[in-house]
Order: structure tokens, then sequence, then C-alpha cells
């Protein structure tokens, strides 16, 4: 295998990119200048080394803690959580919500051996009990799976906080069932946020 078919190789290992799209980017690639692709290479060999998940909230992130959680401006009482940190740059995107959040790193999906322990539920309860939360937005997309974390997450939040008044709430309007939040537009986005149900 020659270089061209090993970075075609790499290219098409990306989501949503297949063998035709990567050949492109190759072909695109080759026809810029030296520097460019020599800075493009030394990002992509340093993005491991620079971007870190945040320790309090699980964003993406070179300085920890990430410019949202040190933001003394945001309502520290509201959590919005999310499956991944993509998500979180779809919510801001927006500019309307200005809570924190808290990223899961998946969803519960028990045919595929992922369960409750495998999640950042445990540091998603520290969190709510040490910066007395009022709301818990639960945003994960409207799938079975993500139904099923929802659920579990407003049974767990409860639990364990039978002692403060916390609401739990969840995206509802305007987001279509099977949808991803990756692909709402910000309107549809604003809206699921202002008709949020609790749970």
């Amino acid at each position: 295998m020659n270089a061209f078919d090993e970075l075609v190789g790499n290219f098409s290992r990306l989501p949503g990119i297949g063998k035709k799209s990567s050949i492109r980017l190759v072909n695109w690639l080759l026809r810029q200048d030296e520097l460019y692709v020599k800075k493009f290479a030394e990002n992509l060999s340093s993005l491991k080394d620079k971007i870190k998940p945040c320790s309090i909230c699980g964003n993406w992130t070179e300085n920890d803690p990430c410019p949202i959680c040190t933001d003394v401006l945001r309502d520290k009482s509201m959590i919005c959580v999310v499956e991944q940190p993509q998500d979180i740059s779809t919510i801001e995107s927006y500019g309307e919500f200005k809570g924190r959040y808290h990223v899961l790193g998946g969803l519960i999906k028990p045919l595929e051996g992922i369960g409750p322990s495998q999640l950042a539920i445990a540091s998603l309860l520290e969190r709510i009990k040490k910066d007395q939360i009022k709301e818990v937005i639960i945003a994960t997309n409207p799938t079975v799976e993500g139904d099923t974390t929802a659920l579990y997450l407003n049974k767990v939040i409860l639990e364990n906080n039978l002692e403060n008044s916390i609401k739990v709430t969840r995206l509802a309007t305007g987001i279509p069932v099977g949808g991803d939040l990756e692909y709402i537009d910000q309107r549809t986005l604003a809206l699921s946020f202002r008709g949020r149900t609790q749970i």
C-alpha cells in the first residue's frame, strides 16, 4: 500500500466520509502548498496532546477547567446533560442557554453492554449536590436509548436529592423522534429549550 492509499484509508475511517470523499480530500491536500499541509499535519498530530476532557463537565478543552465551567456569568444552578461534547457546541451555537453542562460520554445501551456505570452519572450526582443545582435539563437525543437514559437519570437524580426540590426536565418540542441534536437547526433547538417538559 502506498502513501496515497494509506491516507485515503485514514480519511475513510472518519464519520460520514466514504472512499470517494477520501480520495477527493487527499487529492485536494496534494494541490495545497507545502506549508499548509505541514501545519495541518502538526495540528492533527498534536490534537490528542493539547485537547482533553474538562475535569468538571467533560467538554473538550485546552484549558482545564473549560471556559464554560469557569465563566462566572453562567447560571450555576442549571445543568444541561448531553451525550457527547459535540452536543455542547450545537447548543452553544444558538446562544440562549446560559447554564452549565455535563457530558455523559454515551447512552445506556444494554444490548451493547453499556450500563449506567460506564457513563459519567456518579460525577453528575456529585455536582448536583455540591453546586446546589435547581434544574437538570436532559438533552439526550429522542431515541430509544436517549429516552431510556433520560428516565434512568430522572430516577437516580430524584432518589439522590430527596431533601432538595430539584426539577428534572427534558427537551421535547420540535425535536423529531429518532432525530440527532447535531443536525437540528438553531430555531428548532431554541423552541425545544423553551418547551422543555418536567420528567
